[in-house]
């Protein structure tokens, strides 16, 4: 009971705290956004057989955009972490009858809301390209998003509880987090990659998720989309295990 308070209360004092920062939420959509329109506007004609036509890549790079967005709006969540660390937040909610496990569950909470919350906004985009989209098919692309999100800030708490630079940490994730992006099939369909990168994608969790995200959308039929979300599932999985495991059994000098 004490855990799920803590949680809802943490949660609560997140959502707040980054929604009074428009700033990254602009960033998190923007960034993604803009990149689109540069492959789009400028890199389709040099893409070949990826796409038949500007609206078919534009429609493709929707969900992979999402996922951007996801990627950027978790990145900011964790690290909050460090943010709290050098605020004192952190050593109050340590040195209270809350379990550390809480402040894992809080931030990935919060985090993923906000995160799923701008993503939609990028896939309610695609009606107006051509794209139909039911409640279904949402709520299943809004689901495999929520396997990205909860994996990222997960991983992104891990390496927050040992980094105590926002610099380093910042690097440190673009550095892990662009090469599984770009790799991942969120720009070029994996099926049409050279070979070795072809298995350098498959091996990519984010590939997977990518495939169930667009399964739910009647765009992906190429690969099994069930074994896309038995990967997905266990990838948020992950994320959440390694952030508790890091929150709760390993020490932190600078609390």
């Amino acid at each position: 009971m004490i855990a799920t308070r803590a949680t809802i209360a943490l949660a609560k004092r997140e959502l707040i705290r980054q929604t009074r920062q428009p700033s990254r939420i602009i960033a998190s959509i923007a960034t993604p956004l803009l990149i689109w329109l540069f492959i789009v506007g400028g890199f389709s004609k040099s893409i070949g057989s990826v796409a038949q036509s500007d609206a078919n890549l534009a429609a493709y790079t929707i969900p992979g955009m999402a996922s951007l967005t996801v990627m950027f709006a978790s990145i900011f969540a964790a690290i909050s972490l460090i943010q709290d660390r050098h605020d004192g937040v952190l050593r109050a909610a340590l040195v209270s009858p809350a379990p550390r496990y809480s402040i894992a569950t809080s931030k990935i909470a919060a985090g993923s809301i906000l995160a799923l919350l701008q993503a939609l906004i990028v896939l309610l985009t695609l009606p107006f390209l051509g794209i139909t989209i039911t409640p279904l098919g949402i709520a299943g692309a809004i689901a495999g998003l929520a396997c990205i999100s909860i994996a990222l800030i997960g991983l992104g708490l891990a390496l927050a509880w040992i980094v105590d630079s926002s610099q380093g940490f910042h690097g440190v994730m673009n550095t892990i987090l662009m090469p599984m992006w770009l790799t991942s099939g969120a720009v070029f369909p994996v099926e049409n990659a050279a070979g070795w990168l072809k298995v350098i994608a498959l091996i990519n969790p984010l590939t997977w998720t990518h495939i169930a995200i667009r399964s739910s959308l009647g765009m992906d039929t190429t690969y099994n989309p069930t074994l896309a979300w038995i990967i997905s599932i266990a990838f948020a999985t992950f994320g959440v295990a390694i952030a508790t495991f890091a929150i709760s059994h390993t020490k932190k000098a600078k609390a």
